[in-house]
This record gives C-alpha cells, sequence and structure tokens, in this order.
C-alpha cells in the first residue's frame, strides 16, 4: 500500500493536479486501500492546522499585500536606486536590494518575482540591460525572500518541529545578506562587461526625498526584529502589528491606499492564505501515513547505511533536495520531508537550526531551477521571452546560491551563531 501512496501521488502530479490535492488524494487512496476509517482525513488535517505559530502565515501574506497596494514597491526601488543607481549596472543592483528590503514585508518569493519583477523587468529593459539578464536577476534575488526574515518555510519548520521560529528567522539573516552581497558582485561584474547604464548620483535634498520614502518599509522590519528578540511579541503577534503598521503607513503615510481598497486586499490574501493552510493540513495527513508506515526510519535507515560521515551524509542530502526541489513546491517538501532530513541530520550532530537552514535553503534555489522553477516561469510571463534563454542567464547566480548553500552546510556558524548571541 506504501507503493500505492507515493505512485498516486506522483502521477496526479503530473496530470496537473495542484500539490495540496495531489496530496490529499493520494491519501485517501491509500486509507480507502488500507481498510482506515475515513475519519482520520479530518483529524490529522485540524491536528496539522491546530498551531498559534501558524497563524504568522496570514498575517505576514496580509501585510505583504497591505504594503504593496500601499506603495511599498514603488518607493523600495527609489530607495535603493537612491543608494547604488550610480554604480555600473546600478538598476541591477537596486533590484537585488530591493529583493532584499522586501524580504521583510513579504516572507516569499513569488511575492517578491510578481510584485517587484512587474516594475523592475520593463524598467531594466527599457534602459539597456538584455532581458533575459532582467529577468534572470529579478528571479534569481528573490530567493533571498524565503531566507532573510521573516520567512514562510522557517514558519513551516518551527511549526512542524517545535525550533523557536525567533531563531529561525535570525538563521536566516547571514546567508540572505551572502546570497544578496554575492550576486550583486556578479551583476557589478556582468555590468561592467556588457557596459550596463548607470545613473546620476543623487545628493542632497533628492537623496533625502528618496531616502524617506524607503525607510518606513525598512522600519517595518526593524519593529519585527527588535520586538521578537526583545520579546515584546511573538512571531504570530509580530504579523498582526505588521499588518496595522502597514495600514497605518498605506492610509496616512504615502496615502496610496484607501479604507475602501482593504476588503480586496483582505480577500487576495485570504486565498493565498487558504491555499497554503490547505497545502499544510493535508501534507500532515499524508506525514502521518508516512509515519505509520515507519517511512523516516526507512530513509533514514537507507541514507545511514551508505555512511555516517558528517560530510557525505550532509552531501547526500543536499543533492536529494536540490533534486526534489526542482519538481516540488517548497511548503509541501518541508511538510514531507523535513522532519525526517532532520532526524537524519541530527544523528551525524548537525544542529537542529543548522538542519533547518540547509532544507529551506535547498528548496529555494528548487525555485530557480530548471524544469520547474516557479519564480523562472513568473519571470518569463512577464518579461515575455522563453524560459530557456532565462535559465542560461541564470546560471551565474544560480552558482552563487549553491555556493552559499556549501557555506551553511559546512560552516555551522554562519546560521547559528546570530541566534545563539542574540536569543541563547
Amino acid at each position: 500500500m506504501v507503493m500505492t501512496l507515493f505512485i498516486s501521488f506522483i502521477v496526479l502530479l503530473f496530470v496537473g493536479v495542484p500539490v495540496a490535492f495531489s496530496l490529499g488524494l493520494s491519501s485517501l487512496i491509500y486509507l480507502i486501500g488500507a481498510g482506515i476509517p475515513l475519519s482520520v482525513i479530518p483529524q490529522r488535517m485540524f491536528a496539522g492546522i491546530n498551531s498559534f505559530t501558524l497563524l504568522c502565515v496570514p498575517g505576514f501574506i496580509l501585510a505583504g499585500n497591505l504594503m504593496n497596494q500601499g506603495g511599498i514597491s514603488d518607493r523600495i526601488v527609489k530607495f535603493s536606486n537612491a543608494l547604488v543607481g550610480h554604480i555600473r549596472g546600478g538598476l541591477g543592483l537596486a533590484n537585488i536590494v530591493d529583493s532584499m528590503v522586501f524580504a521583510g514585508v513579504s516572507g516569499t518569493a513569488v511575492a517578491d518575482v510578481s510584485s517587484l519583477g512587474a516594475i523592475l523587468i520593463p524598467a531594466m529593459h527599457k534602459e539597456g540591460y538584455d532581458m533575459e539578464f532582467a529577468c534572470a536577476v529579478t528571479a534569481s534575488s528573490s530567493c533571498i525572500g524565503p531566507i532573510i526574515p521573516p520567512s514562510m518555510p522557517m514558519i513551516i519548520a518551527g511549526t512542524l518541529t517545535g525550533l523557536s521560529v525567533g531563531k529561525l528567522f535570525l538563521a536566516g539573516a547571514i546567508p540572505g545578506i551572502l546570497m544578496g552581497v554575492f550576486m550583486m558582485i556578479v551583476t557589478y561584474y556582468l555590468a561592467v562587461k556588457r557596459g550596463y547604464p548607470k545613473y546620476e548620483k543623487l545628493v542632497g535634498k533628492a537623496f533625502w526625498k528618496e531616502f524617506y520614502g524607503g525607510i518606513w518599509a525598512i522600519l517595518m522590519v526593524v519593529i519585527i526584529f527588535v520586538g521578537i528578540l526583545g520579546g515584546v511579541f511573538s512571531p504570530t503577534e509580530a504579523s498582526v502589528v505588521a499588518c496595522v503598521y502597514a495600514i497605518i503607513v498605506g492610509v496616512f503615510v504615502y496615502k496610496d491606499m484607501k479604507i475602501s481598497d482593504l476588503p480586496r486586499v483582505l480577500k487576495e490574501s485570504a486565498i493565498t492564505s487558504a491555499a497554503i493552510i490547505t497545502l499544510v493540513a493535508f501534507a500532515n495527513v499524508f506525514g502521518w501515513i508516512m509515519a505509520s508506515e515507519k517511512i523516516p526510519q526507512l530513509i533514514a535507515k537507507t541514507i545511514l547505511s551508505f555512511t555516517e560521515n558528517k560530510i557525505l551524509v550532509i552531501l547526500i542530502i543536499n543533492i536529494f533536495l536540490l533534486f526534489v526541489g526542482m519538481f516540488m513546491e517548497t511548503i509541501a517538501a518541508l511538510m514531507t520531508l523535513f522532519p525526517t532530513l532532520l532526524a537524519v541530520l541530527s544523528q551525524v550532530g548537525v544542529d537542529p537550526i543548522q538542519s533547518a537552514m540547509i532544507c529551506v535553503l535547498n528548496l529555494v534555489i528548487g525555485l530557480i531551477t530548471p524544469p520547474v522553477g516557479v519564480c523562472l516561469f513568473v519571470a518569463s510571463s512577464i518579461g515575455k521571452i522563453s524560459i530557456s534563454k532565462i535559465v542560461q542567464a541564470n546560471m551565474p547566480f544560480l552558482i552563487v546560491c549553491l555556493i552559499v548553500l556549501m557555506l551553511v552546510s559546512y560552516v555551522p556558524a554562519i546560521s547559528t551563531w546570530l541566534p545563539s548571541l542574540l536569543m541563547g
């Protein structure tokens, strides 16, 4: 019956059934075949979503949508341009800085590439950048979103295992910054080599005008960080504070959002949140079946039967997750695989926080890896060019992501030092 579970899941995915329903239907087929009461389904679905921490998800999604509606995307672009626009390839550099700032608002890669890409990809092409380069740098830099806090995958990882979401948020700060800096180095090198344009440096009032516009977005990130680290509020409460802050800024500071816009924003956020929560619920049913069939123990035993060498075990898991990330949605993959892989990594002495960072980073890289790199498809639809052209232009950035992955995998302090320093 276990083979029936996996075969039906893979078949449903390949015929185009959404991941959440593929998990649910394959679980249903297994339960019917095994003669297990179907009442297990609602019980396990409720158990999977009955989490205070999981309320972060709709909270941060709503905050990101509110900031989008409130004009935050435009101001982040102008703010970043004021900082780095005068450097060769400045708009490409600003694209990366935008993603690093926007990561503190949305926490998701697809939201990043959709929102900022719609603005920056046409703007970069108009200024003389190759369209495939504009799409590649936008798609790749969007992957910083799920790494720099707040991060939806980190929330899911914490919910699944009981790890501190605050520590997981902090664990992504240094890797996220490293990704951004390395991508900026690559962008600058290519800009100099290809003669991409630069802007006149803003000074005086012109600079401070753009700085003022962007500082409200940065202040939101500061409030979230300081609040969580200072024990003022939990990550879930932080998401609510972020929503209130976003409404105040959008309505009264930027004045780009009206109270009448709120019902539409709430509806869009509810739809997105419902999709994620449904995925979590069905994945918990799938995970319960795997646990009852002792699949996690079998996977762990299989990996450790090859080797118990820490370096090789990490390498095997990296290769496995990179492959999974090419085909499977990040949160779904985390839900089904992370508890098992956490146990394997713990057996060879890897810190749980570092393990979470390794798993999330691998799966996020899958968002810009063909054949099912979601961010590549979004960028392709915005730029109206073929995926193959973007994939070729994206190779330098993909290599950068893999370098950061190796550093996170084999230098524990990159992901554990900051959480240990600030939260003990």
